[in-house]
C-alpha cells in the first residue's frame, strides 16, 4: 500500500468512483479505504474540521459512511486509524490514506477490487465549508482589530497584520455555518509583548471592530479557493481568498466556499469568562 490516497474536495467535489483496496476491522466499526475519494477526513493532528459522512455504493448495494479519517500505514504494513496514529500527518516512512468509517461492520460485497461510488453528504459539506471559511475570515478580522495592542512584533499573519492567532489560538472547532476558537492569554502571550489588560477593558469595542470588518468582507464577494501541490492528501493544500486589501494565502487542509457571495453575513463574539482565556464563537448566516 505504497501510494498515498488521492483526494477531490479540493475542487469541492461531493461524488466520485473509485476502487476499494482494502477493509479494516476496527472496534468502532470498519474502515473502507479506496484509491481516491471525494471524502474530507478529520485531521487526527488538529482536528478542527469534522470528516464527512455519506454514502458508499456499488450497483444495488449501499452503506453508510458515518465519519471519514486519518490512516496511516508504517513500513511493515501496520496500519493506525485517527488518533491512534503515533506520527503527524506527512511523517518520513508513512503512508497516508483517507479511511471511511462504516457504523459496523463491512457487508460482503465490500471487498479489495470493487468498484465503487462515494458520495458525501453536500448540505454537510457545504455548512462546514462555510464554518471554515468563516473561521479564516474572523481570524484575520480579529488579528487587524487587536493589532494595536502589541509592544513587540509577533510576525504578521497572511495579511501582514500582527499575528494574534498564530501567537495564542490553542483550539479551534468547525461546524456548519460556524465555528469557536480558543486564546490563551496567559503569561507567555504579556512576554510577547500582547496587552491584555487593554483588550479586556475594551472587548466590546474588539468585538464591533471584527464585525465590521468581516461586514466589509463578505459585501466585497471576494473569489475563495483552495490552492493545492498535488493530488494526495498528504500534499500541501492552502485557502486563498482574493480580499480588498490582499489575496489571504493560509496553510489548510479544509474545505472552503467559491466566494464571500455564499455568505449573507459572518460575525463574532467574544467571551471573557476566564480573564485569561478568549473564546470567539463565529456565526456565518448563508446567502438566501
Amino acid at each position: 500500500m505504497a501510494q498515498s490516497t488521492d483526494v477531490l474536495f479540493a475542487s469541492g467535489d461531493t461524488k466520485g468512483d473509485s476502487v476499494v483496496r482494502t477493509v479494516v476491522a476496527h472496534a468502532a466499526g470498519a474502515i473502507v479505504i479506496v484509491d481516491a475519494t471525494p471524502f474530507h477526513p478529520v485531521d487526527h493532528t488538529w482536528p478542527d474540521q469534522p470528516g464527512d459522512a455519506g454514502k458508499i455504493s456499488s450497483g444495488d448495494e449501499s452503506a453508510d459512511i458515518v465519519d471519514a479519517v486519518m490512516v496511516a500505514a508504517s513500513d511493515d504494513g501496520a496500519l493506525h486509524v485517527g488518533d491512534e496514529i503515533p506520527v503527524k500527518r506527512g511523517a518520513d516512512g508513512w503512508t497516508w490514506l483517507v479511511g471511511h468509517r462504516l457504523a459496523g461492520d463491512a457487508p460482503a460485497w465490500l471487498v479489495p477490487g470493487a468498484r465503487v461510488t462515494l458520495e458525501a453528504d453536500a448540505e454537510r459539506r457545504a455548512g462546514l465549508s462555510r464554518g471554515h471559511t468563516a473561521c479564516h475570515l474572523a481570524s484575520l478580522a480579529l488579528d487587524l482589530a487587536v493589532a494595536d495592542l502589541w509592544r513587540k512584533d509577533p510576525g504578521t499573519d497572511a495579511l501582514g497584520n500582527a499575528d494574534f492567532e498564530g501567537r495564542a489560538n490553542q483550539t479551534s472547532r468547525i461546524h456548519e455555518d460556524g465555528a469557536v476558537d480558543e486564546y490563551r492569554l496567559g503569561k507567555s502571550l504579556r512576554r510577547a509583548g500582547f496587552d491584555t489588560e487593554a483588550f479586556s477593558s475594551t472587548l466590546l469595542e474588539r468585538e464591533e471592530r471584527i464585525n465590521a470588518q468581516l461586514a466589509a468582507w463578505v459585501e466585497s464577494a471576494a473569489p475563495s479557493r483552495i490552492a493545492t501541490d498535488g493530488p494526495t492528501i498528504v500534499d500541501m493544500r492552502r485557502w486563498e481568498c482574493e480580499l480588498p486589501e490582499g489575496t489571504a494565502s493560509i496553510p489548510c487542509g479544509g474545505t472552503h466556499v467559491r466566494a464571500l457571495s455564499e455568505f449573507a453575513s459572518i460575525t463574532v463574539s467574544l467571551e471573557l469568562s476566564d480573564p485569561q482565556l478568549l473564546v470567539m464563537r463565529t456565526v456565518a448566516t448563508p446567502a438566501g
